[in-house]
C-alpha cells in the first residue's frame, strides 16, 4: 500500500511539473525578462496618479507592464514632493532592488541618492521627466521634450495674430521638467514680444486651483484673452471660471484656451470649439523602459542616453475624428 502512495505521489509531482512548465513558456515575454528563473525586482518612483488625467494614464501603463506575469517584482511609491520621491529612493536602494525608476517632481536635488545607487549597483532609468544631474548616474531618460512642447503651443499662439496678447499663465508644479518647459517658452516670447502676463501662478496641475485663479482675475477686473494652462486640468478649471462669469472662449470667441496632455475629454472640448489648442504629451513609456532593460540584460549597449518621444500639437480648427479616437488618453 505504501509503494502505491509513493507511486501516486511521484506520478502527481510529474504532472505538476508538466503543468508549470507549460505555463511558463506560453508567456514568452515574460520570461525574456527574468535574470534566469528570478524575478527582475524594480523600484518605481511616479507622481501623485490623481495629479492629472496624464498621470494616471502614466501609472496604469506601467502597472500593466510591471508585473509578476511579465518578468518583475514591482514596488510603485508615489509624491509630488522631491524630499518623499528621495525618501522613496533610499529604501528602494537599501532594498537592493535591480532597477530604479524614476519621474522626478523636481529636477535638482538627485545627485547624491543617485550616486548611492550607483555604488549599490541599481542601474536607474529616467522616465516622463529630465533631472539635473550627470548623465553618468542613470542608464537612460525616457521623456517627452518639454522646452518643445511649449514652444509649439507659443509658435502656434504667436500666428495667431491677435490685436493684443494679454495672458493669464496657470503654471504646473514649480520645478518640474514640465512646468520649466512650458513655461520657459511664454516667458521668453513674452518678453521679446511685449506680450503681457496678466497673471502668472502656478495651480498645481489642480483644477480646482486653476478655477480660483481664474475668479480671482475676473473678480479683480483685469483685462485678458488668453488662457495659457500648462495641463488640461488646469485648463478645465480656468474655463469652469470664465462660464461662471460668461465669458466666451475658444474658436472666434473672447479667449483663446490652450492646454497640455492631450485627454480624450480634452480633444473633444478641442473639437467642439471650446478649446483652441491642446499639445500632446505622450504617457505611455513602459515599452521603452522594457526595451531598454531587456537591453541591459543582454549586455548590450545602448544606441542612446536620451530616447526624446515625437509628440504633436492639436489645433481646434483641423482636429479631426481620428486624432481624438488615436491620440487622446
Amino acid at each position: 500500500m505504501k509503494m502505491k502512495k509513493v507511486l501516486a505521489m511521484a506520478a502527481s509531482m510529474v504532472l505538476c511539473g508538466a503543468v508549470f512548465a507549460s505555463c511558463g513558456s506560453e508567456g514568452g515575454s515574460s520570461n525574456e525578462s527574468k535574470k534566469g528563473d528570478k524575478l527582475i525586482t524594480v523600484g518605481i518612483i511616479n507622481n501623485d496618479p490623481n495629479e492629472s488625467g496624464y498621470r494616471t494614464a502614466n501609472v496604469n501603463d506601467l502597472k500593466a507592464t510591471f508585473t509578476k506575469e511579465n518578468g518583475y517584482d514591482a514596488k510603485f511609491s508615489y509624491s509630488l514632493k522631491n524630499e518623499e520621491q528621495i525618501n522613496f529612493a533610499q529604501k528602494y536602494i537599501q532594498d537592493e532592488v535591480d532597477y530604479l525608476l524614476l519621474s522626478a517632481a523636481d529636477t535638482a536635488g538627485w545627485d547624491s541618492v543617485l550616486k548611492d545607487a550607483k555604488d549599490a549597483g541599481v542601474r536607474v532609468i529616467l522616465f516622463d521627466r529630465t533631472i539635473d544631474a550627470d548623465e553618468s548616474l542613470y542608464e537612460a531618460s525616457v521623456v517627452s521634450d518639454m522646452d518643445k512642447e511649449g514652444e509649439q503651443a507659443v509658435e502656434w499662439l504667436k500666428n495667431q495674430n491677435l490685436t493684443s496678447y494679454d495672458i493669464v499663465h496657470l503654471q504646473g508644479v514649480m520645478g518640474s521638467a514640465a512646468q520649466e518647459g512650458r513655461s520657459g517658452a511664454l516667458t521668453k516670447t513674452a518678453a521679446e514680444l511685449k506680450w503681457n502676463i496678466v497673471a502668472e501662478q502656478t495651480a498645481e496641475w489642480s483644477s480646482e486651483k486653476a478655477q480660483q485663479i481664474v475668479q480671482s482675475v475676473i473678480d479683480a477686473d483685469k483685462k485678458f484673452n488668453v488662457i495659457y494652462a500648462e495641463n488640461d486640468d488646469m485648463a478645465k478649471g480656468a474655463v469652469a471660471a470664465l462660464d461662471k462669469a460668461n465669458i466666451s472662449h475658444g474658436v472666434g470667441k473672447d479667449v483663446v484656451v490652450i492646454g497640455f496632455d492631450c485627454n480624450k475629454w480634452a480633444l473633444e472640448e478641442l473639437k467642439a470649439g471650446n478649446w483652441n489648442y491642446d499639445g500632446q504629451c505622450n504617457p505611455f513609456q513602459s515599452s521603452y523602459i522594457v526595451d531598454i532593460i531587456d537591453k541591459l540584460e543582454k549586455g548590450e549597449t545602448l544606441p542612446q542616453k536620451t530616447i526624446i518621444m515625437d509628440e504633436k500639437g492639436f489645433d481646434a480648427t483641423t482636429i479631426t475624428d481620428a486624432d481624438v479616437e488615436q491620440y487622446g488618453i
